[in-house]
């Protein structure tokens, strides 16, 4: 399957799922009290999908897989913050479950998307052609 915007990206839909997931836990009646953790949590799920979005629009793909590992290790910050709510017992057990395995899922497809394209792009140099963007440009 060719590519053609970043919302055909699985890793960006993994990543808007995330932040709608984050949003909702934010939103109850704990979290409001505790505006920094809300803020951090809210823009790091957030930016899990911006930077894939962003490096779709990049020139190359070593560009974009710069962007692409932004955006899985701010799924990693998600889970770290994750714990802080848990301890300060904003949420509970299943909702820490529940979102800590979402951002593993997210993060996982991310990696794949980064091998596929350095893969891609050492074929390429094997190849002794110029790389091409594989999947997102058209001719």
């Amino acid at each position: 399957m060719k590519i053609e915007r970043f919302e055909d990206i699985e890793a960006w839909q993994l990543a808007r799922e995330l932040t709608l997931k984050v949003y909702r836990l934010t939103n109850a009646p704990g979290f409001t009290k505790d505006y920094g953790l809300k803020r951090q949590i809210q823009d790091a799920a957030g930016s899990s999908m911006h930077n894939i979005a962003e490096g779709f629009d990049s020139e190359t793909n070593p560009e974009f897989v710069r962007f692409l590992r932004y955006a899985k290790r701010s799924c990693t910050e998600v889970q770290s913050e994750l714990y802080v709510a848990l301890d300060q017992q904003y949420i509970t057990n299943a909702e820490f479950e529940d979102v800590y395995d979402h951002a593993g899922r997210t993060r996982a497809t991310i990696r794949g998307f980064i091998k596929y394209l350095l893969a891609y792009e050492q074929s390429q140099r094997k190849k002794g052609s110029a790389p091409v963007d594989p999947l997102w440009r058209k001719p």
